[in-house]
């Protein structure tokens, strides 16, 4: 995706009594759970648990361990990279507090069911110790279970045995006779089903298994009805495998109550889906972006696509072309090479020569003249009567002659490139130490800097040559 115009998204964090600004890096979705990754300009990292889009808890943490949740979130998870249009929408707040530790469970317990506790427990082991956790978990299943509600004792068993498989009283547990209909239920049964008494189970094991089509099927079913944006990732997760245009309108209607058309067309870019061809609406899209002047946002959208674009947008190409900074050709060369192919190839020589002039000026001051001769060759293939081109190619073969070091400083001058055009000159002037020609021409350079010493200096020693000449 092009990224050149996405901002990065910039949370504020109030840590204790300081305020804390950073970018955030990326973000991880996983079942119900959110992680947000935040680096400040001190190259410090913040992390934040959020659950149904409630900030559960977050902290510095110099490094992330393996086998924790953070870290399975980021391998295993949904996982936008930063900058990303849908970055903001994803994250709740962007101004957020760290919440207090020691008062994190009574929190929770106030907030959320005791099983939905329980699971984000499962989720905090980067901040609090496994065995603390540990401990919490257990109570929530000694509460259920002597509440004689076996099934919910159950259901966080199986959080626990899953979160600290080498627990053995969990294990022990989860073998003995009383839970055997229960495990008897979650095999035997349906997910359909279980989802009925378990839609925290479910949904996280849809989540699990989301490659598999019958839990996708049935992720997606509970997205629709629950949150329409960890869908529509979801979806982006595979929408370059099916691309079906009936799921492609659907699932742009759901993404433009996060981002703007402008903002959807390269996300689509990104999994291979081609706008312009998919959706009508998209060149009314371009055409506004043209009448307000944005030629680079519409050249952003564009470009991505420039392979298999419509005849349609030809003219939007030209005036793309026609009003890009050169700066910003260049910088993005090969597309706009392609770009140049869809243009006719008469009424537009005058206007391409300036470009190209400007193209290869800037070229000239960043790169020596062979890897300004090769950038361009593709234009000469495509307008090999650009006198631009000609003379690029006459410098190219001037370089390897040291007898015409007069002419390639000529042609460096008419290009605006003062410093290659004096050497050159000197060149020519320890050759030819007599002749006041090169002096007159470096004098001239020098001006052109705007440098009036060193242009005086050299007028006085092309005036004595000339006297010399005239003398002699």
């Amino acid at each position: 995706m092009n990224k050149e115009l996405i901002m990065p998204t910039e949370m504020t964090i109030k840590d204790k009594k300081q305020l804390v600004k950073g970018n955030v890096i990326r973000a991880a979705v996983f079942a119900r759970s959110k992680v947000i990754e935040v680096m400040t300009a001190d190259n410090e990292r913040y992390y934040f648990i959020y659950y149904k889009n409630t900030l559960i808890y977050g902290d510095k943490l110099d490094k992330v361990e393996e086998g924790t949740f953070i870290s399975k979130a980021f391998s295993e998870g949904l996982v936008i990279q930063s900058p990303h249009p849908l970055a903001t929408a994803l994250i709740p707040h962007l101004s957020v507090s760290i919440p207090n530790k020691s008062r994190l469970f009574p929190q929770l317990e106030i907030h959320f069911s005791l099983e939905e506790m329980a699971y984000i427990a499962t989720t905090l082991d980067s901040f609090i110790e496994k065995e603390q956790l540990i401990k919490t978990i257990d109570k929530v299943f000694f509460h259920f279970r002597r509440d004689g509600n076996f099934m919910k004792s159950f259901q966080v068993l199986q959080m626990l045995n899953n979160f600290a498989p080498a627990f053995k009283s969990a294990k022990d547990r989860m073998g003995s006779q009383e839970f055997h209909s229960y495990h008897h239920f979650y095999h035997s049964s349906s997910l359909p089903a279980i989802f009925k008494k378990d839609p925290l189970y479910v949904e996280i094991h849809c989540f699990k298994n989301r490659s598999n089509p019958e839990e996708r099927i049935l992720l997606e079913e509970i997205l629709s009805k629950q949150d329409g944006l960890i869908g529509l990732l979801l979806w982006l997760e595979t929408a370059d495998k099916l691309q079906e245009p009936k799921s492609i309108e659907k699932y742009t209607e759901i993404a433009l109550s996060f981002v703007t058309m402008e903002e959807w067309i390269p996300i689509l870019g990104e999994v291979n889906i081609n706008p312009f061809c998919e959706l009508p609406e998209t060149k009314s899209i371009i055409q506004k972006m043209l009448q307000k002047g944005h030629y680079t946002q519409a050249a952003l959208c564009l470009l991505n696509f420039i392979d298999d674009l419509p005849a349609s947008y030809d003219a939007f190409l030209k005036e793309i072309w026609e009003n890009s900074d050169s700066k910003f050709v260049i910088a993005h060369f090969d597309e706009f090479i392609k770009l140049l192919q869809h243009l006719p190839h008469d009424e537009k020589s005058k206007q391409l020569e300036q470009k190209v002039f400007q193209i290869a000026a800037i070229l000239l001051e960043e790169h020596d003249l062979n890897t300004v001769h090769e950038k361009l060759a593709p234009i000469q293939t495509l307008h090999p009567d650009s006198e631009v081109i000609r003379k690029i190619n006459e410098m190219f073969e001037l370089e390897e002659n040291p007898d015409r070091m007069m002419e390639l400083g000529d042609f460096y001058a008419e290009f605006k490139q003062f410093d290659k055009a004096i050497d050159c000159f000197f060149w020519e002037m320890e050759l030819q130490p007599q002749n006041p020609s090169p002096v007159r021409k470096i004098c001239k350079m020098y001006q052109n800097k705007g440098m009036v010493n060193e242009a005086a200096a050299y007028q006085k020693v092309y005036a004595q040559l000339k006297r010399n000449q005239e003398t002699g």
